[in-house]
């Protein structure tokens, strides 16, 4: 008997025998059809999962990850392929059939209600899937096979968060909505990617365990033949996919190879960026040479066009340095140089973004190149709070990476209502502290030198009472955010407000 032989009969009598083949096959089919509950989820990951991108913020993302119900559908796809079971197929297609345009629809309805449409990092990081997407999708899904085969369901949890199954169709959603179809045909790529692999490594992974040898009696060499041909037809997208990664990362090597050729051993580059969307692609570089070693652009473009036998549209900004100064020098300033260049033309972009955010002309846009800040004050909003705008702020900076931008909020509007009632600890609500956190993000962006809080006595009393320990609480949170609390009279109701100080009523 053969090494391979004893293996699989090893593998047959302690791994296969062990699993309850008839209760997880129940258990995928459960979770694998459509259900009032399954389009009551898909509606709110997808609401979560668009605020998330919208917001920039990935725990909310993550979120959306946790409550999708993606997954069952496509482990119940995996699984009907293993046992060539088409009723099980046929419930599955049609449970993604139905979820993947309701979540796009009801996501693209959610941008365009929504005031700022603008593409956040979150939006980005998924228009693009690359191979480590791929290896990260393959080993997540083998896993979660597994888990739900040896009985850990708990562990699709982290197979769902993995995988980001949901955020894509969100990000979809938001290319429809803007009509922006290099987002949404990325983001769709990443979808097909996860789901593809997915289902391929469930179905791996089932006959693997033994599914379809023992619970599928209709198994034959045709059936086998016929989801190898199911396999190949999934893999291609996932084969596209690759491809097209792989063409690119080839292109931008020969982009990079053929530069150094055309321009010579004596040039570096320092930034190079390729727009692959662009027809013809577009290359946008930055050289530093010799200054007698410069190079024609016309030159580098036929260089590039050469090795790449397609044309393309290139812009070069060269940097000469002098080699008489040793090259140290003249290689920091040319250095410089060149930052200062991509620093004006960063600070545009910024600039851009804070007045569209803020509703403002560019003009009225304050810059601080060299520390990298931006300021703008918003214009009111119809319905918007003061939450909104500190949502905004949040939203630009993590768009304008490296930058500091301020929003300053119309002023006059509500401060917020703060619940100041200490829990059975002492310590106030986590609403009340938000609430704080709120009006004292106001007050700095304001220039207001302190928050008159009601209720809060001159000194500290040697015995306080319920409501003054409270107000000093509220008092102790309001400077531990780098704002002055003072009194404001002898309230002592136990829901207090910050009201205005009376030096911004008078203005």
């Amino acid at each position: 008997m053969t090494l391979m032989r004893r293996t699989l009969d090893w593998w047959l009598r302690h791994v296969n025998a062990e699993v309850d083949h008839p209760a997880v096959v129940r258990r995928v089919a459960e979770d694998a059809g459509w259900t009032p509950r399954f389009a009551f989820m898909v509606v709110m990951s997808a609401a979560i999962a668009e605020l998330g991108l919208l917001q920039s913020s990935p725990a909310v993302v993550i979120g959306a990850m946790l409550i999708s119900p993606l997954m069952g559908p496509i482990m119940g796809l995996g699984f009907g392929l293993a046992l060539f079971d088409f009723p099980s197929l046929k419930r599955s297609l049609a449970a993604l059939g139905i979820a993947v345009p309701l979540a796009v629809a009801f996501t693209a309805l959610i941008v365009l209600c929504s005031p700022l449409k603008s593409a956040t990092p979150e939006i980005l990081a998924r228009t693009r899937p690359n191979l480590f997407d791929l290896v990260i999708a393959l080993f997540s899904a083998l896993a979660g096979s597994f888990a739900l085969i040896r009985g850990k369901g708990e562990t699709i949890v982290g197979v769902a968060i993995a995988t980001a199954l949901m955020p894509p169709l969100a990000t979809v959603g938001f290319g429809v909505a803007t009509g922006n179809a290099a987002i949404a045909g990325g983001a769709f790529a990443l979808f097909v990617t996860n789901f593809v692999t997915i289902a391929l490594s469930a179905t791996i992974m089932a006959r693997l365990y033994g599914f379809g040898h023992y619970l599928s009696s209709q198994q034959s060499w045709l059936q086998t033949g016929l989801l190898i041909a199911v396999f190949a037809v999934m893999a291609v997208p996932l084969g596209l996919s690759l491809q097209r990664i792989a063409r690119e990362a080839v292109t931008t090597t020969q982009v990079r190879a053929a530069l150094n050729s055309a321009a010579g051993r004596q040039t570096r580059i320092t930034q190079l960026e390729i727009d692959f969307q662009s027809n013809p692609i577009a290359v946008r570089a930055v050289l530093i040479s010799p200054r007698q070693k410069a190079t024609p652009t016309a030159r580098l473009n036929q260089a590039i066009a050469a090795r790449l036998h397609q044309p393309v549209d290139l812009q070069v900004d060269q940097v000469l340095i002098d080699p008489a100064s040793n090259g140290l020098d003249e290689t920091r300033a040319a250095v410089e140089r060149a930052q200062q260049q991509l620093g004006q033309q960063r600070s545009e972009q910024v600039t851009q973004m804070v007045a569209l955010a803020a509703g403002v002309a560019p003009s009225d846009v304050l810059i601080d190149r060299e520390n990298q800040r931006a300021q703008a004050a918003a214009k009111p909003l119809d319905g918007a709070s003061l939450a909104t705008y500190q949502t905004l702020e949040t939203r630009i900076n993590a768009a304008a990476e490296g930058w500091s931008v301020t929003i300053v909020p119309p002023v006059g509007l509500p401060l917020t209502r703060i619940p100041a009632e200490l829990d059975d600890q002492g310590a106030l609500s986590p609403e009340a502290l938000d609430a704080i956190s709120l009006d004292s993000w106001a007050a700095k962006r304001w220039n207001w030198p302190a928050l008159e809080l009601v209720g809060l006595p001159e000194t500290a009393p040697d015995h306080p009472s319920a409501g003054q320990r409270a107000v000093m609480a509220v008092a102790a949170a309001v400077q531990a955010q780098g704002v002055t609390a003072r009194p404001a009279g002898t309230n002592r109701t136990m829901r207090l407000d910050l009201v205005v100080p009376r030096a911004a009523r008078r203005r």
